[in-house]
């Protein structure tokens, strides 16, 4: 996860972080980073397979600001906490969409 010059969060997989960094740090990577520059490297992991890195990363762009930036911190009881509050959330929102018949 990278952390743009304007303050958001850009999430992507590479099986080469190193020079995926660095491209994206001399605008060699047309998209969302390329006017956010400079670009530093927050949070990275590893992954066995290609398909675990896409899938993680997938389901990192889906979460709010506040549970990327729990992660960065490698705050798990916030990331815990966040995440229960989304589901008891979304859970709301369905009961109420069903209860006005949509």
């Amino acid at each position: 996860m990278l952390r743009c010059s304007d303050g958001s969060y850009y999430v992507g997989h590479t099986n080469d972080l190193e020079h995926r960094l660095a491209a994206h740090e001399r605008g060699a990577i047309e998209g969302y980073t390329l006017s956010r520059r400079p670009v530093e490297l927050v949070f990275s992991d590893q992954f066995s397979t290609r398909q675990e890195a896409f899938h993680r990363e997938r389901q990192i762009k889906g979460w709010s600001r506040a549970k990327k930036e729990a992660l960065i911190k490698g705050d798990w009881d916030g990331l815990v906490e966040l995440s229960n509050r989304s589901s008891g959330q979304a859970i709301l929102r369905q009961a109420q969409d069903e209860s006005v018949g949509r």
